[in-house]
């Protein structure tokens, strides 16, 4: 029988442009369970428009390929590229983000404006997936983070970013590390006393923009819960925003996925 062809781009846990003629729903339990290279953990992807071109990628090349297998199951996955891939896609070309949890359940994100209003002066979280992966605080706001990690004179940056902020009352956080200093992480992987000590490092410095957290954001690790807006591609000159249904939501219309998160 025949099987649509579909481009998707990995954004984690490793980046890749694949073709293949699994719908998003089959090659998120693919990812998971399906492949005899062994992996654990929630995977997140993003639908390429099937029309986009760019030299730096041999789609046609890779679709022409993409042929059922002899028995007849569709091909789940033709590599394109797992080298320098976000940086040459077109952010328009992105037509919806798929988060998957590592059970294989999967809630797809359509994109919208993004049309939020930010404090002052708030310090905030931000987990970079790929192609950076650091966990980073800042005191700008989600588009303007983007724009300072693209920045081409930026010697930590990227052409291209994708990242999402996660969600972490400050205020709270302090209160409890004062009364239980071996609190219980609020977030997985990051001790509290450095998380402390980034806070009261930025809150004493206020023309200091960012202070790094770790080296790598370890995003796989951290529940869906935590997201806060939702996920940004970001550029110099542009954004793509994919905003987060709220728990409610999600819960009424994919209760496995909320299940899972």
């Amino acid at each position: 029988m025949p099987y649509d062809s579909h481009l998707y781009q990995i954004l984690a846990p490793n980046p890749g442009l694949v073709a293949s003629q699994l719908d998003p729903e089959a090659f998120a339990k693919h990812y998971t369970a399906g492949s005899v290279r062994y992996y654990a953990g929630k995977v997140v992807f993003a639908e390429i428009d099937l029309d986009y071109r760019h030299p730096y990628f041999k789609i046609d090349e890779a679709l022409a390929g993409l042929q059922p297998h002899p028995d007849g199951r569709p091909k789940a996955t033709k590599f394109i590229s797992t080298y320098r891939v976000l940086e040459h896609i077109d952010l328009e070309a992105i037509q919806r983000l798929f988060l998957s949890t590592p059970e294989g359940y999967t809630l797809g994100l359509d994109p919208a404006p993004y049309d939020k209003t930010h404090e002052a002066g708030f310090l905030r979280i931000y987990a970079d997936i790929a192609p950076l992966r650091m966990l980073v605080m800042s005191r700008l706001d989600f588009p303007a983070f983007g724009k300072y990690i693209t920045d081409p004179g930026f010697p930590k940056g990227a052409p291209k970013q994708f990242y999402t902020q996660i969600e972490l009352d400050i205020e709270h956080f302090l209160e409890e590390f004062e009364e239980r200093p071996t609190m219980h992480p609020p977030i997985p992987g990051l001790h509290p006393s450095n998380l402390r000590a980034a806070i009261m490092e930025l809150r004493a410095e206020p023309d200091k923009l960012t202070k790094g957290l770790r080296l790598d954001s370890a995003f796989e690790t951290m529940p869906y819960k935590v997201i806060r807006h939702g996920f940004m591609f970001a550029s110099q000159e542009t954004t793509r925003f994919f905003p987060m249904p709220s728990s409610e939501q999600i819960e009424a219309t994919n209760y496995r996925f909320w299940r899972a998160m």
